[in-house]
């Protein structure tokens, strides 16, 4: 018995440490507290087989290779680059949404005979569509601790563009202005969404 909570705890302990994770982080994954990940960690106790079974889907392993495997890791060697592939990825589809609105820009500007306008203004547009792309691919394939940063700057940026089309033509700067009062309304209801945490099990 103590052999098996040997393997078991250095398993979750290597799988944990090669996906860049505290034992915080595996935990709230997990929905247990960390002291849990902590004492399995330890070999002090053994994760239920309901927690078992999650650890094997999280990190892509078979059940039997992390109650049994002396090299648990070896499933990864054939993808060791996956995360780092993952943020070249976001990265492309960053640079392309911004190419996509300088290729805009400048056809604009080309059509109307050298004169700006409000061909500015898609550089305005591709800031909320690149974090719209970045929150998607943020909840797939990353931390999705962290939508809470892309969400504010979502909602500031898309009340920046409705701000930016509206001084293009003219309107009431002013009274344009309050509707920056909603991106304050919108930025307390993720702070409080930040403070919502599933309930931890022991």
């Amino acid at each position: 018995m103590s052999e098996i909570k040997s393997v078991i705890a250095k398993n979750i302990s290597a799988l944990r440490v090669y996906n860049n994770m505290t034992q915080l982080e595996l935990a709230e994954k997990l929905h247990y507290s960390d002291k849990a990940v902590s004492k399995w960690e330890r070999g002090e106790s053994i994760p239920d087989i309901s927690a078992l079974i999650s650890i094997s889907e999280l990190f892509s392993v078979s059940l039997d290779d992390l109650v049994k495997s002396e090299d648990i890791l070896k499933p990864y060697e054939k993808v060791p680059e996956k995360k780092h592939n993952l943020k070249a990825v976001k990265l492309i589809v960053d640079v392309f949404i911004w190419t996509v609105a300088l290729f805009m820009f400048v056809l604009t500007v080309i059509i109307n005979g050298g004169h700006i306008k409000f061909s500015w203004l898609y550089f305005v547009y591709a800031l909320p569509i690149d974090l719209i792309v970045s929150v998607v691919l943020n909840s797939i394939w990353f931390n999705k601790r962290t939508n809470y940063y892309f969400v504010s700057g979502l909602i500031w940026s898309v009340l920046l563009a409705v701000f930016a089309t509206f001084y293009y033509f003219k309107s009431n700067i002013k009274t344009m202005l309050l509707i920056f009062l909603l991106g304050i309304a919108g930025q307390v209801i993720i702070i409080l969404w930040s403070f919502i945490r599933p309930k931890k099990k022991k």
